[in-house]
Parts: C-alpha cells; sequence; structure tokens
C-alpha cells in the first residue's frame, strides 16, 4: 500500500474528511447528525477562506483516495494555531502515518513561527492524546461540554514553541 501526504484542498476531500470523522465518532461515542453536520460546516468555511501562508491542510492519501487528514488553521492567532480535522481511516491505523500527518503540520507551525498551537479533543481517546503528548502537547483545560452534540469531558491540548536562541 502507497501512501502519500499531499498539501492542500484536493476536490471531494470537505465530503471525504467529514465521512471519516462522521463514522468514526459514530462507532465510537454515538456522536450523530449535529457532529457530521458540524464538521462539514467548519471545514468548508476553513476551506473556502484557506490563505497558504497562514493556513495548512495536509491529505493522506492511498491511490488518490484520502485516508487520513490535518489541518492548521491560523485564523485566529491571537488564540494560537488550531490544529483540527485530525484522522487517519482504519486502514492505515497503526502504521505511523499519524505521526507523519502530524509532524508535517508542526513542521510548518515552527516555519510561521507560530507562538502555541492548541486543539480540542475529549478524554477517551488514548492513542491520540499519546501521539500529541510524544510531540510535547499538554493538557492544560479540561471540562464536561456538549460542543460535538453528546455530552463528554472536552479537553484542551496545547504545545508551545521554544523561544528563539538569542
Amino acid at each position: 500500500m502507497r501512501l502519500t501526504i499531499q498539501r492542500g484542498y484536493v476536490p471531494g476531500c470537505i465530503g471525504r474528511i467529514t465521512e471519516l470523522h462522521a463514522r468514526f465518532y459514530a462507532e465510537r461515542v454515538g456522536f450523530g447528525c449535529e457532529f457530521e453536520a458540524k464538521v462539514a460546516r467548519e471545514l468548508a468555511q476553513f476551506c473556502a477562506n484557506y490563505a497558504a501562508d497562514r493556513d495548512g491542510l495536509w491529505l493522506l492519501l492511498r491511490d488518490g483516495q484520502i485516508e487520513g487528514s490535518l489541518a492548521i488553521d491560523g485564523a485566529h492567532l491571537h488564540l494560537g494555531a488550531h490544529l483540527r480535522w485530525f484522522i487517519t481511516s482504519p486502514t492505515v491505523q497503526g502504521r505511523g502515518e499519524g505521526t507523519k500527518l502530524l509532524g508535517a503540520a508542526l513542521e510548518f507551525c515552527r516555519l510561521q513561527r507560530y507562538p502555541a498551537v492548541y486543539l480540542w479533543t475529549f478524554e477517551g481517546l488514548h492513542a491520540a492524546r499519546h501521539l500529541y503528548e510524544k510531540f510535547g502537547f499538554c493538557l492544560i483545560h479540561q471540562q464536561r461540554g456538549t460542543q460535538w452534540g453528546t455530552e463528554v469531558t472536552e479537553q484542551r491540548f496545547e504545545l508551545v514553541a521554544e523561544p528563539p536562541r538569542a
């Protein structure tokens, strides 16, 4: 199986990324239509407003089929760069491809000199948390919430960039 990472929008990516998220989270935690609609709406808005010097979208492709994604949304940098829509399909999970996607995105953030990168997730996604912590993210806040349509313990992780050396 040959996998490649491509940066930027490709036709159909909004639908495919939304599908990957909807199926994964419906099976794992019971998220439904509200979650799928939120992903589709916010991802479509991100792609429509995409600025290559500020934002990043990395797609994991297998023979042209999207098998994973990760985005960096730099639109609100006063909050930090927002890591979003990070997922790999079940067919490629456990092969190190998520590590490659995250590495590419964080290298972009380093080159852009973003002072911090943050993400929202929820308790119970152990493999994802392990990967975030491996890259230096720290859990900085958690709360019960329903931003994805089902009550979960929401978690905010943050990675603060090292200050430039003098």
